[in-house]
């Protein structure tokens, strides 16, 4: 059978369906769908991007449906590029991102057979996306489309003149909120505490009045844009702040929270915890409730707020852990958190910033300046890994200028083939910052690596010694590299991506961490 009908009838259902965005990763399986393709494009209909490597791909689609809201399909062809998107898709399914994949497939009869590039396709994501129609996906997902042709084709006169793009929409919740609304009155000597997490742009409004009006403690994440807009409310330090003196309840707002005390709620059963969030997931394996919806219709629906205050005196002692935290980044200019405290100064008046797992984030948090709101950050905290970050900030950045990421060393090394898209992209101010402190140094600040012998601390750090300067010239890119808090005079971001390399002075570093554990106690 001819493979072209099939493939314009397949573009015609995306174009039905909304889908107006495609990053294609070419092979001769698909050769006929991105023909199809190509003539919607001609028609002013759809925007293409162009990859050669599906697993950065994957995560550039990402990023595209974090940016629109809408979907963006990433097109493969068959046999193992199809299984390199398998690390996006579980990232977008715990986002509630509407990720398209659109695996080229040989003819059903290949299948089991051993036959070249051929593997079982369907349902090759397991419970991660949905496999089926357009017409029965509810847009909070992933979405699996395996597309079977014969790799010959022959062109028909189809010009797509007369098609239109559909409207996407996704399904919406049926909100009760009557029960919340009872937990946020009830037993509030018991000290309330807000954690906010990541939120999409039209939640951030109603949720700052919201906690503006409950007047409780909070730790806003950098990703909720609202960081540096609620400071007056925030808990500094907050992770040994709540581990010491826990609160009664915690009511988490969007995303999950990255911070050390969210994981320690495990152990803490007498803590009660509410969340609210797009996905529906409570984030963690112990008995907790949730509310699953977007943060402006759940708050909306909960009707005025009555003022909680700080039962537990939280705040109390907020000033002078922010004023211990900045003498410490004075007296250790040159370590990583304090570069990263300057860093954060230039970082704040770009176009948007995107913050890698693990330790950018955490440290991002802690020390990042105060002064300026930050309301466009972006962050992959689906499943809290380090895969494809560089690849998700180029999607989620494509049209906008001066745009910054911060990611450690082993992200960036993780994602080499990421700035392949560098020229189908806006670059003017664009940054690229990678802490190179040498490998994954976040597990050093592990108790338990204490006990264990070299060998064994070698494999959980993966030291490293490359040259991120070859990166820089791989994918034709500015190259500026950061030793002291001085050398930040020299960044000036053009109109080429620069990569900015930060390496931390490992002895301040070092001597950062146990002043800091020394200020704690």
């Amino acid at each position: 059978m001819n493979a072209w009908y099939p493939a314009v009838e397949l573009v015609k259902t995306c174009l039905r369906a909304g889908v107006s965005e495609y990053v294609v990763c070419a092979g001769a399986r698909n050769a006929a769908l991105l023909e199809a393709l190509a003539r919607a494009e001609a028609a002013g209909l759809v925007r293409v991007w162009r990859h050669f490597e599906e697993r950065s791909a994957g995560f550039f689609a990402l990023g595209r449906t974090m940016e629109t809201a809408k979907p963006c399909a990433v097109i493969t062809t068959s046999g193992t590029a199809a299984a390199e998107l398998l690390p996006a898709i579980i990232e977008a399914h715990y986002q509630g991102r509407p990720l398209v994949a659109i695996t080229a497939d040989r003819p059903a009869a290949f299948r089991g057979t051993g036959a070249p590039q051929s593997i079982e396709q369907p349902g090759i994501f397991g419970g991660h996306a949905f496999q089926g129609s357009f017409a029965d996906w509810d847009g909070r997902q992933p979405l699996h489309l395996n597309a079977e042709f014969e790799e010959i084709f022959e062109t028909g006169d189809e010009n797509f003149s007369a098609e239109q793009i559909g409207e996407f929409s996704t399904a919406k919740d049926r909100l009760d909120v009557a029960a919340l609304a009872r937990w946020l009155r009830a037993d509030l000597y018991k000290g309330l505490v807000v954690m906010v997490g990541g939120l999409e742009p039209d939640e951030r409004e109603e949720v700052f009045h919201f906690c503006q009006d409950l007047g409780v403690p909070l730790v806003a994440e950098a990703t909720s844009g609202l960081r540096e807009a609620l400071q007056s409310l925030a808990i500094h330090d907050a992770d040994r702040v709540l581990k010491a003196r826990p609160p009664g309840k915690i009511l988490r707002l969007g995303e999950v929270p990255s911070g050390r005390f969210w994981r320690d709620l495990e152990t803490l059963p007498n803590v009660s915890v509410w969340s609210i969030c797009r996905n529906g997931l409570p984030g963690l394996a112990r008995e907790s409730n949730v509310t699953r919806g977007p943060l402006d219709r759940v708050i909306s629906a909960l009707g005025p707020i009555e003022f909680a205050d700080d039962a537990l005196d939280y705040l109390a002692g907020a000033a002078s852990r922010a004023v211990k935290i900045d003498e410490l980044l004075e007296i250790y200019p040159d370590s990583e958190p304090a570069l990263l405290r300057t860093l954060s100064h230039y970082a704040s008046i770009g176009g948007g910033l995107f913050l890698g797992n693990s330790m950018p984030i955490r440290e991002w948090n802690l020390f990042a300046q105060w002064d300026r709101p930050v309301p466009s950050v972006r962050a992959n905290r689906g499943a809290n890994g380090i895969d494809g970050q560089v690849s998700t900030w180029l999607g989620w950045s494509a049209e906008v200028s001066e745009t910054w990421a911060v990611v450690g060393d082993l992200t960036a090394l993780y994602d080499l083939a990421a700035p392949f898209v560098l020229e189908q992209i806006d670059c003017q101010g664009r940054v690229l910052t990678v802490i190179n402190n040498g490998g994954g140094k976040i597990f050093e600040r592990l108790p338990r690596l204490q006990t264990m012998s070299p060998r064994a601390v070698e494999w959980m750090t993966n030291p490293q010694t490359a040259d991120l300067s070859g990166l820089a010239t791989l994918w034709h890119m500015d190259h500026l590299r950061i030793r002291t808090v001085d050398d930040f005079d020299h960044v000036q971001p053009g109109e080429k991506t620069l990569l900015l390399e930060i390496v931390p002075d490992p002895a301040q570093t070092t001597a950062f961490w146990a002043a800091w554990d020394r200020m704690h106690g």
